[in-house]
Order: structure tokens, then sequence, then C-alpha cells
């Protein structure tokens, strides 16, 4: 019965959506009438209570997984009665109908959050926004239940069901998509908002001071959930790299690079009433790169981990909803954009200017991104097999990340509207001095280093001064919160940066075949196999290692594992991690060969930690942010 109740609630869901957008329509097409203000004061209960409806939808859902209701033919192909809680309610979008119940009930959810709360718009702008997260809406209505029900019900229902993928077996399956899934809503409402203000022609700082709030919730979950997503597969698939420019992987950070430059250009807007059209544009994108990642991993074109589906007619529906969507913006900015006034205008020496160049350079990584992700793809459509890996992005995109860093750096230490150029030449000298100091001391005491990591390292020593520098010489208690949060986010940024180039210049791997009580040597430590034994855990058994490890007088012990799961049969490695102030110890337990060797995979990772360090202080930064600028507006208020 519960799988009934969802499904009723899933239908009337998308009636309310329906109606949500018939209202909206009217009332903008014949606004001087009576009937149309009671048709605007009805879009706001009937979107709030069609949220309540999705969410209703997605209760259900995760109430069949926690019964483990083997009617239910989603529960039956993707759980197992034998499997702990936790993945039995993650297991609920941990397949393709689940999840894109989840990112519709997320999107219905911040529609209803928009009619509630949202007071800053002229209310036609706000009724045609509501009216185009209506349109949203309906399409991924339509998908699920024409395409992908997720409870359609099995007969007879089988005993017990297959089990979830066991590299989805882990508690980041309960924190990883749902942030993802928030963030790329959130770029939804950004996309409503900017064809809301075309539609009425109200391109203006009210626009951008009610979007900005969702481009930057937005962009804190998806750096919550790359970041939790890179450290998630680093340690689950034991191949000893955070990131590893798979198709998916940049499927999400397409959409946040986009969010990163929109985010900028919003703030341009509401706060100095400029880059109008780009800010539209950027909002446009943002959310097209949602929809990208959204069918490169539900259309069954790429093999990955990451995908869902493997069903083409899929992916030719939200193929079609992408061209829907985008195009129909599109259009629209086409047509409108010559009502679009051109706002305030700035010197190129400026803090605007370098937003722009911030703009610019994130474009052409996002740029750079999506042909090395989609061409291999196109290609293949020819009867061409090609792959495009690491050397490519890190060559194309490594150089215009550096000059990323230094905008990001130089930036902040501009001035609104205009500035000199030699008071600006004076404020980054202490960041230039940083940088070269960084350098000297990595020629000298880092022999061999890349040139990338290099500067890396150096460019990441002189961001770190530069982001603090807004601080200097102010007043901190009475300093708005919005600032601390753009000085953590771009010291994030620092932290981050040291991460990866100390990883590209530092790890040490090596590969053994070792037995029961030979050392083997990795970096500065030495690992001995003390011996394997067999362990059972909830709904697997595993093989696994004992091994010491030393480091001068310090001595600890790490057990990677060897795991088999029977529901679906399946064989893991789980790695074991040894987290220390410079860096992580990295182990992974291989096959015996016929000699009575065990396969030993060790990493020595110095500072690899700050990669996710500074991912952290980047969300921390955004939240730090959006808490200054919600409380500035309920002081206004």
């Amino acid at each position: 019965m519960t799988a009934e109740v969802g499904l009723a609630a899933l239908w009337l869901a998308a009636a309310l959506a329906v109606l949500q957008l018939v209202l909206a329509g009217l009332a903008l097409w014949r606004p001087e009438t009576a009937m149309a203000d009671a048709m605007t004061a009805a879009v706001r209960p009937v979107t709030v209570v069609q949220g309540a409806l999705a969410a209703i939808a997605m209760a259900a859902l995760i109430s069949v997984f926690l019964a483990s209701d083997m009617s239910v033919e989603l529960v039956a192909r993707n759980s197992h009665s034998a499997k702990p809680w936790l993945y039995k309610f993650a297991g609920a979008w941990g397949n393709h109908e689940g999840s894109m119940l989840l990112w519709v009930t997320v999107l219905a959810l911040a529609g209803g959050a928009v009619a509630l709360l949202e007071k800053r718009l002229a209310v036609p702008t706000l009724t045609a926004t509501l009216g185009a997260q209506a349109v949203i809406a309906l399409g991924f209505y339509a998908f699920l239940l024409f395409a992908s029900n997720p409870f359609a019900r099995v007969v007879p229902a089988p005993p017990d069901g297959l089990g979830l993928n066991p590299l989805l077996q882990d508690p980041g399956l309960a924190f990883h998509p749902p942030t993802l899934y928030i963030g790329y809503v959130g770029l939804s409402v950004a996309f409503s908002f900017a064809v809301g203000a075309l539609v009425t022609r109200d391109v203006g700082r009210s626009f951008a001071l009610a979007m900005r709030p969702w481009v930057l919730g937005a962009w804190i979950f998806l750096t919550l959930g790359i970041t939790a997503g890179s450290y998630w597969a680093y340690y689950e698939l034991g191949w000893g790299g955070w990131w590893f420019w798979d198709p998916v992987e940049n499927a999400s950070l397409m959409p946040w690079l986009a969010a990163t430059a929109l985010l900028h250009s919003v703030t341009v807007l509401a706060t100095r009433d400029g880059l109008r059209a780009w800010t539209v544009m950027l909002a446009v994108v943002a959310f097209s790169m949602s929809m990208v990642g959204t069918f490169l991993v539900r259309s069954g074109i790429l093999t990955s981990v990451h995908a869902f589906a493997v069903d083409p007619s899929r992916g030719t529906f939200i193929l079609v909803l992408l061209g829907l969507y985008v195009g129909g913006a599109l259009t629209l900015f086409a047509a409108r954009v010559g009502t679009v006034r051109e706002g305030a205008t700035f010197d190129p020496v400026s803090r605007e200017g370098a937003l722009v160049v911030n703009n610019l350079l994130l474009s052409v990584i996002l740029g750079i991104v999506l042909i090395g992700t989609l061409y291999p793809i196109v290609a293949a459509g020819f009867g061409v097999q090609l792959s495009v890996g690491p050397p490519f992005f890190d060559k194309a995109a490594g150089p215009v990340a550096l000059a990323l860093v230094v905008a990001m750096a130089v930036g902040p230490l501009l001035r609104w509207r205009r500035d000199d150029p030699q008071a600006v030449a004076e404020r980054t000298i202490a960041p230039i001095v940083a940088s070269a100091l960084a350098a000297g001391a990595l020629v000298v005491f880092a022999e061999g280093i890349g040139l990338l990591p290099l500067l890396g390292l150096s460019f990441a020593a002189g961001l770190a001064v530069a982001s603090v520098a807004p601080l200097w010489k102010r007043n901190l208690r009475r300093t708005p919160l919005f600032t601390y949060g753009m000085v953590v986010a771009h010291l994030g940024i620092a932290v981050s940066l040291a991460g990866m180039a100390s990883d590209s210049a530092f790890t040490v791997e090596t590969l053994v075949a070792t037995r029961t009580g030979e050392p083997a040597r990795v970096g500065p430590f030495t690992v001995t196999l003390d011996g394997i034994s067999p362990v059972i855990g909830d709904n697997w058994s595993a093989l696994q290692a004992q091994l010491t490890v030393r480091r001068g007088d310090d001595v600890f012990r790490l057990r990677p594992q060897s795991r088999f799961f029977t529901d679906p049969p399946t064989t893991t490695s789980e790695s074991a991690i040894a987290t220390l102030w410079d860096g992580q110890l990295y182990t992974v337990l291989g096959a015996a060969d016929d000699d009575g060797r065990w396969q030993l995979r060790l990493w020595w990772k110095p500072f690899v930690t700050l990669i996710w360090l500074g991912g952290g202080l980047i969300a921390l930064g955004g939240a730090l942010s959006l808490v200054g600028r919600l409380r500035r507006k309920a002081r206004a208020a």
C-alpha cells in the first residue's frame, strides 16, 4: 500500500505542477484583470502543496526500502534484506529511479521555499519564476511517471533482492548524492529566476538580490558534494587517486565551475548593478551544465562506477528535456537581451574588471572540461574510439587554472568602479614576495620537482597571503561576516591547490609481492606483512592483512581487506589509510600468487589531506557569506 500512496502523491504533484504553470501563464497573459490577481495569489500555495506531495512520494520510497518490500521492482533490483539499515535508507536513491525522484523532490521543495520566503521580487517576476519552475518540474515528473516509475510492482515478488552495488555500500552514499542534487536544484532555481526576469523584463538589482542566496547555497552544496565524492572515490576504489577526470566526475565539476562564475557575476549585479546580461546568460549555462550531467549519468552512453542507467531511451528523454529547457531559455534570452539595460559601467582596473577576468577564465576551463568530456562520446558516434584522460586536462586546464589563481589573488585587493594601477601594484607586493620565497625554497629543497607542481605550490603561497589581505587594517569586530566568508573561501582554494600540487610532486608508490614477515619500503615507512586472516561483516566476508608500519620510533598497524559480497557477487578492495600530520599512508591488499606471496600496493602521499581540508574551508566560507547576507537582510527588514 505504501508504494501506491507514493505513486498517487507523485501523480498529484505532477497535476499541481500543471496547475501552477497554467495559473502563472494566465496571470501574466492578462495582468490587468481581476481574475489575474486571484490566479497570482493561488500560485504560491499550489507550489507549496506540490513540494509537500513530492516529499510524501520520496518518503514512501524510503519506507519500502527500509521495509525490504520486494514486491516493488526497484527494491528487488537494488536492495537485500540482509543489508544494514543505512544502506537500505540511502539505497533509495542509489539507483536510477530513486535518484531522479530525489532530484524532483528537492526541486519541488525548493520551489515551495521560493513561494513561501521570497518577498523582494516584483509579483509578476515571482509569478513568472514559479511558472518556469513548474515547467522544469513537469519534465521530470513526466520522466518518472512514463519512463522510470520508482513504484512499479513485480509479480510474483522474489524471495529476496539482488542487492546494492558493493561500491555504493558506504556511508558516503547517504551524503554525496543528496548534496550534489541540492546544488543542481539550486541552479535550477537560479535558472527560473533568470527566465522570470527575462519574461517580465525585470533584470536588475532586485532580481540579483533574490537569486544570490540560491546561487550561493547551490555553490556550497556542490562544493561539499564534490569534496565528499572525491574522498569517497579515493578510499573506496583503491586506486590511490583523488580525481580521475572520469566523465561523470566532470559532470559534477562543470556545474560548479559555472556556478562559481555566476556567483561572482550576480554579486556584481546585486552590489554594483553591473553585468546584467552576463549574469542571466551564466544562470542559463549553469543549469545547462547540471542537465548535461544528468544526461551523462542516466543516458547509458557511459560505462562508469558513477553511472546509474543503461537504457538509451531514458537518455533520449533527458536529451529532449535538455533541448527544450536550454533551447527555450536561449531563445528567450536572444529575444529579450535587447531589453536588458547595460547597467553601471566600470574601469578595467577595478574589482568588477577582475571579476570579469575571473569569469572568463572559469568559462575557458569549463569549455576545456566540456570538450574533453563530450569529444570521445561524439567520436564514438562516428565509429572512432578514443579516450581523453588526465594528460589532456592537466596540460590544457592547468595553465588556465594558474592564471585564475593570479586573478583571484589580485581581485579582492582592488577597489570597486576604478582603481589606481600603482596603488594596486603596492598592495600586491606581499603576495608576490610570498610566491617568490616559496618558489626559491622548492627549487633548493625539492630537487626535480615538475614545473606545474612548482608553480602550483608557489601560487598557493601567494594566494594564501592575498586572501587575508582584505582584513588588513580593518576593525575585525566590525568586519561583515560575508567578508570573512570571502577570505575563508579564497584561503580554502589556496589550501586545496597546495594539496593538489603536493600530491602531484611528492607522492611515492610501491607495488610489492611479499611473504609474511618480509618488510617493504615506501617513502619514509617500512611496512611488514604480519599475516592474513578471514573476517566476517554484516553482508560480506573478507581476507584482512595485518600490516605493521614503522617510521623512526613510531609504530602503528593497518588492516586493508579484500572483500567478497554475495548479493550481488562482487570482490572489492578496501584500502587502509593512516592519516598523519604530514600526509597519508595508503595501503591496498591484492591477490596471492602461486608462490604464496601477497601483492601489496603502497602509497605515501605528503600533504594530500590539504585537498579536502581546503574543500571544507571553501564550503565554510560560502556558508559564512550566506549567513552574513541573510543576517543583513533580516536586520534591514
